[in-house]
């Protein structure tokens, strides 16, 4: 069914509408937004919020100067001719809709796309007429060959009768009352003294308002004139054709009709947008159910208004009581606002919206009291309240401002209370607003009914119009009595006349407020330090990430600096290794070694101090001797009195008792015989996990230095694998002539994965 008309008016919706329609561009979107009406269509309000949408991020929907041709259209069809101006003003707006149709295939993310599909293709219309009028819309000479024609025939022949004219002036002169050729009734003429006309052998054409002066058109240019006359009547005759093929041109294109409703939908979309931006208006999100959840909701039609939540959902029905002017009815108008526009496909006035869509808004707001009607403040609400419980269900909204009021106070909270119920029963959802205190106490012990109330500031008697949920109203009538100076004895008789239990129930919410604003201060500390919190770990984490940059640029720095070192100590011991192969270069290249070898361990960053350990000196890793097996190993394990240890490729098991630790021998002293600076030489050389060219060239670069040092042999631990490194490096000790021999480790010193390189010193 149609929305309520009168529900509408009462939520002030008329002016939702005039907002719009001044935010048209058209005469076509102005109208259709006074007659915009909600619709409960679904999938047309989804629709409908996707055009605006796509006209607030998409398209910009630009319809200045496009006309309402209705009437226009209207006449052509009826086989009237049209002027010039009105065809072109056809025109001009044919051609604006066609523009706006092709910026919307350009930019439109999608929805307006299909809108635009009502706008016809009306190129040659427009073509014709404005190839055939020009700005002012006078017909153009090349409309037509014989309009071209006949204009460069009428022109010369001007010249001709003013010239034939002039040269007749001289010999009137005397009679003309002025010394001019003029044109009356299109025909050129003399002026001629009113008493002297008998005088010149003519045509009287026309007489001056005074009657001094006849205008006398001479016997010698009349066959100029009425071929003149003659060729302005073909002219004439020749622009009405084209006007009225043009004409013909406007009624026959069928599709004028769409595209001047789509222009008008385009317009409505584009205010509706325009509404949005101007009103910061929010797209509302349609939810199925009977479930209202607006945040920061505001009334769109007060200046400055105060935001709040509101909630329709477990709670059916939402009691709103308190003072007079404190925004209770405010709160019931931003609902039902909400409501219709979201329904009509505007954005609604809230931070976020989700609203279901509902069949219709009955509400009972504003006295409509007749005396020609014989109703009464009290009968126009039950009238209106009659219609609200005949139609209430869960898809309705159910707005009542000021239920039980204009009659008794008891029998009219009996009645509100019944209504409630009611209205209950049907699983209506809506707000109800009052000022009876029964209701408040009904809503405390009813499932679905909840009490509000609008906040009030006693020290200013200031409504704060904010929606406090779970707590009834004030009335704050004595209160205020007092604030204005009403006498002391006065208010003491009242406070009397309501008794202990009236009071009880004020005081009873004073409390409540009371402990409501502790809450909410409390509430306000918790959430400035839990933002406080918020910012710092932002903070932290900040600086984390920027350590951690900071960090990965100092490692590949390093790891540059690293590659540019090594591949500096590369080159350099190739040069030095080339350098060696001469006898006499031989003790410097070795003293140069030595130093580039001192310099990288001094480059090597220091190892960290070692703890003192008081416990057992054996540990995974100690290289321990076992007499039983008359080796050295290193302790892989350890299990309490049990250890694990390597003896070449053998893992044993012995006892701790049964071995003893090996100390590690201290680097041998080597006196150069061609310095006195002593040196170090480990015969072990690690080359497992090394690529080939890397092990062979550390192989190569031992052998130098063992050579020079005289130091024999040399154990290269290669590992066992696949025997892909042994092999090659076997290869090369053989082309090496500074080698001996070579051969395998003992089995208990590793085997296959070592090889005993001797040395020739």
């Amino acid at each position: 069914m149609p929305f309520d008309a009168r529900a509408l008016t009462a939520l002030d919706f008329p002016r939702i509408r005039d907002a719009l329609a001044e935010r048209s561009a058209t005469p076509l979107g102005g109208e259709r937004a006074r007659r915009l009406m909600p619709s409960d269509d679904a999938g047309r309000i989804a629709r409908e919020l996707d055009e605006v949408e796509d006209a607030l991020f998409g398209v910009s929907l630009s319809l200045g100067g496009i006309q309402d041709i209705r009437d226009l259209h209207a006449r052509a069809a009826e086989g009237r001719v049209l002027s010039g101006q009105e065809l072109l003003n056809a025109a001009y707006s044919l051609d604006g809709a066609m523009t706006v149709k092709r910026a919307i295939h350009a930019n439109s993310r999608g929805p307006l796309r299909d809108v635009a599909l009502g706008l016809g293709d009306h190129s040659e219309l427009v073509r014709r007429v404005l190839s055939s009028l020009d700005r002012e819309g006078g017909v153009r000479d090349d409309a037509s060959p014989r309009l071209r024609d006949l204009r460069r025939r009428i022109e010369p022949l001007r010249g001709r009768i003013r010239e034939r004219l002039a040269a007749t002036l001289e010999k009137w002169s005397d009679v003309l009352q002025e010394h001019i050729v003029t044109i009356r009734r299109d025909r050129y003429v003399l002026p001629v003294q009113a008493s002297r006309v008998g005088q010149v052998q003519g045509i009287i054409v026309d007489a001056s308002a005074t009657g001094q002066t006849y205008f006398v058109e001479p016997a010698a240019v009349t066959p100029l004139n009425n071929e003149l006359t003659r060729l302005i009547l073909d002219e004439e005759a020749e622009v009405r054709r084209i006007l009225t093929e043009l004409s013909g041109l406007l009624a026959s294109d069928a599709d004028v009709p769409m595209t001047l409703a789509t222009i008008g939908e385009l317009d409505l979309i584009a205010a509706k947008a325009r509404l949005a931006r101007d009103w910061r208006l929010n797209r509302p999100e349609s939810v199925p159910g009977d479930t209202y959840d607006l945040r920061e909701a505001r009334h769109p039609l007060i200046e400055r208004p105060v935001a709040n939540d509101i909630r329709l959902g477990e709670t059916r029905l939402l009691l709103i009581t308190g003072p007079n002017m404190g925004g209770k009815t405010a709160t019931l108008k931003t609902l039902g606002l909400a409501v219709l526009m979201h329904q009509c496909g505007l954005y609604v006035a809230a931070a976020s919206a989700k609203l279901p869509v509902v069949r219709d808004v009955l509400v009972d707001i504003g006295d409509e009291q007749s005396i020609e009607a014989s109703l009464s403040t009290f009968a126009s609400h039950l009238k209106h309240l009659r219609f609200v419980l005949r139609h209430a269900a869960p898809d309705t909204l159910v707005l009542i401002d000021e239920l039980g009021s204009g009659t008794d106070p008891d029998e009219g909270a009996a009645l509100a209370q019944a209504l409630i119920e009611t209205l209950l029963a049907q699983d209506a959802r809506g707000i109800i607003t009052s000022h009876l205190s029964p209701l408040k106490l009904f809503a405390l012990e009813t499932p679905g009914l909840k009490n509000a109330s609008m906040g009030f500031d006693l020290a200013t008697l200031a409504p704060t119009y904010h929606l406090q949920v779970g707590q009834p109203g004030r009335s704050y009538a004595l209160a205020i009595a007092r604030r204005m100076g009403l006498p002391a004895e006065v208010l003491a008789r009242a406070e009397a006349l309501l008794g202990p239990d009236a009071g009880l129930m004020e005081r009873m919410l004073e409390g409540l407020e009371r402990e409501r604003a502790d809450l909410a201060t409390q509430l306000g500390t918790a959430d400035a330090a839990r933002r406080e919190a918020e910012a710092e770990l932002a903070r932290v984490r900040q600086e984390r990430e920027t350590l951690e940059q900071r960090r990965n640029e100092m490692l590949a720095e390093a790891a540059q600096k690293a590659e540019t070192l090594y591949a500096d100590a590369i080159e350099r011991v190739r040069t030095l290794r080339a350098r060696a192969q001469e006898d006499s270069a031989r003790p410097r290249v070795m003293q140069e070694l030595r130093e580039l070898r001192t310099a990288a361990q001094k480059a090597r960053p220091a190892p960290p101090v070692p703890r003192e350990d008081r416990g057992d000196p054996i540990r995974v890793g100690s290289r321990v001797d076992v007499p039983a097996y008359g080796a050295a190993g290193q302790v892989l394990e350890l299990r309490g009195d049990d250890l694990v240890v390597q003896l070449g490729v053998m893992k044993v098991g012995v006892k701790r008792r049964d071995v003893r630790l090996k100390q590690d021998p201290k680097p041998k002293v080597v006196r150069s015989s061609f310095g006195t600076a002593p040196t170090t030489f480990d015969k072990e050389l690690q080359l497992r996990g090394l690529g080939v060219e890397e092990a062979v060239e550390e192989l190569r670069t031992a052998i130098t230095e063992a050579h020079a040092l005289k130091e024999t042999p040399l154990r290269v631990v290669h590992g066992k694998g696949q025997g892909v490194l042994r092999r090659l490096l076997r290869d090369y000790l053989k082309t090496d002539k500074r080698v001996e021999s070579f051969h395998d480790a003992e089995a208990n010193q590793g085997g296959h994965g070592v090889t005993i390189v001797n040395v020739r010193t």
